[in-house]
């Protein structure tokens, strides 16, 4: 390999960590996001002018229309369908990675060339990972979609096929690996990751899918990290590998997030099981316990004159589109001598930094941006919390109900406010389909109705006080 290439690939690998680094504050995302990006195309340049390339024209006309696909996306797809959309690319990206593989063996095949161990085990390893991830993420994408039930889908002796299913993979990896002449195997092979990948995701409910998006996307990265050793391309390795790693922390901070382990995560069937509660403005919950309603005019009354306010946005103010509205309500209160703050679940929505990036589109300042540790010591000095669209992350039984599927999960302690209001359309339970004693509390009045359209009449009626 060119010694400039691998100059380009070593400058290229510095900016992807540079970029990844970047990420982890929202003030800096968006330069860390450009700096990979960069990183990403002096990559893509080395290969190409150094690279063999068979014809120009369809390297063109595909990079003409990737970009073309990939920008109108950037465009057109709202903030409420970025975890599908984020989802959707995790597939693709697993599935070109499944997808050179797999044409790099049967290139081996046809030209009646022995394959070395090593690139057999690598191209093994990446077509299994990539068509998992695939169609996992195809199963991710349909369930957000809702056009895949949310609901973990279950049946009987379901781990029991999964392992058999895997095991089953193996010894045709192997197999492979030793007699790769055996080209019907190797589309066997393919088949069942395909399968594996639907049967891995179905049993996940929606509640989990932060989780989900954060594991497919470390696979997509081993997917592309697997698929540079098949091809000897280091800039892929070490992109590929940056991912993968990157992936799977995150995915570790999504799991402390809901205090679960990733075992408990993939083969827990969390959502399975429903425990709604009543439904509709004024109903009532489990006993005897009634949900107090508030008006928009004696709402807009405490939050004019609170002098600590903190909101906590989910994903009902994602669906509602309502950041720019909250923006509003923020700047008039802070007009009348109020602070706003903004508590931020790790897992609140359905990806990991949804409420960040839905924010920092209303151009709310990153400083007032809020992470769980830091903002829950702050909530017995608050005197209001306005809960936008929220549920299982501020649900009390997470602490005190050990019979709560939530309990033990970190959640931010709305109900320690001196005054907690709830904007809902109905009593509806979250992801996870439990109850949440919030509602019922005394200090807690609910604002039911569309998120927009609440906010809207709070902007409003602030003006008018």
């Amino acid at each position: 390999m060119s010694p400039y290439v691998m100059l380009l690939y070593l400058l290229s690998a510095v900016m992807f960590i540079v970029g990844l680094k970047k990420l982890s504050s929202p003030a800096t995302a968006r330069n860390g996001n450009r700096i990979a990006a960069i990183g990403m195309l002096l990559a893509i340049v080395a290969t190409l002018v150094f690279g063999q390339i068979m014809s120009w024209t369809g390297i063109i006309a595909a990079m003409i229309t990737g970009s073309l696909i990939g920008g109108l996306f950037a465009k057109k797809v709202k903030m409420t369908d970025m975890p599908q959309m984020v989802a959707l690319l995790n597939g693709f990206g697993g599935g070109a990675s499944a997808l050179v593989a797999a044409a790099e063996f049967l290139r081996y095949l046809n030209e009646g060339s022995s394959v070395p161990v090593n690139v057999g085990i690598s191209i093994q390893l990446s077509v299994l990972i990539g068509a998992v991830t695939f169609s996992g993420s195809l199963i991710a994408f349909g369930k957000l979609q809702e056009l895949v039930t949310g609901r973990a889908v279950t049946y009987p002796f379901q781990k029991t096929v999964n392992a058999l299913l895997l095991l089953t993979m193996l010894f045709l990896m192997v197999t492979l690996v030793l007699n790769p002449d055996q080209s019907n195997l190797f589309y066997a092979m393919v088949g069942l990751s395909l399968l594996l990948g639907v049967l891995s995701v179905v049993p996940i409910g929606g509640a989990d899918m932060p989780v989900v998006i954060s594991l497919l996307n470390s696979y997509s990265g081993l997917a592309a990290a697997m698929t540079g050793f098949v091809i000897n391309n280091h800039g892929l390795i070490i992109s590929g590998a940056l991912v993968g790693a990157s992936g799977i922390i995150l995915t570790n901070i999504m799991c402390k997030g809901m205090n679960r382990s990733l075992a408990n995560v993939l083969f827990g069937a969390f959502g399975s099981t429903s425990s709604a509660g009543a439904v509709g403005p004024g109903a009532s919950g489990s006993g005897d316990q009634v949900a107090k309603q508030v008006s928009v005019e004696d709402a807009a009354t405490m939050l004019a004159f609170a002098r600590n306010v903190i909101v906590v946005p989910g994903y009902g103010l994602a669906v509602a589109q309502a950041q720019h509205d909250v923006r509003e309500m923020a700047e008039l209160i802070e007009a009348k001598g109020g602070t706003v703050k903004y508590a931020i679940h790790p897992v609140a929505g359905r990806m990991p930094g949804h409420m960040n990036v839905l924010l920092a589109e209303a151009n709310v300042p990153y400083d007032l941006l809020r992470d769980m540790d830091e903002i829950n010591p702050e909530f017995e000095r608050c005197d209001v919390a306005l809960v936008i669209g929220a549920n299982d992350v501020v649900n009390p039984d997470a602490r005190s109900n050990t019979s709560s599927p939530l309990y033990g999960m970190p959640i931010l302690d709305v109900d320690k406010a001196q005054h907690v209001i709830v904007m809902k359309r109905s009593m509806n339970p979250g992801f996870a389909g439990v109850e949440n004693p919030l509602f019922f509390n005394d200090n807690t009045s609910m604002l039911f109705g569309s998120a927009k359209d609440s906010v809207m009449k709070l902007v409003s009626e602030i003006k008018d006080l």
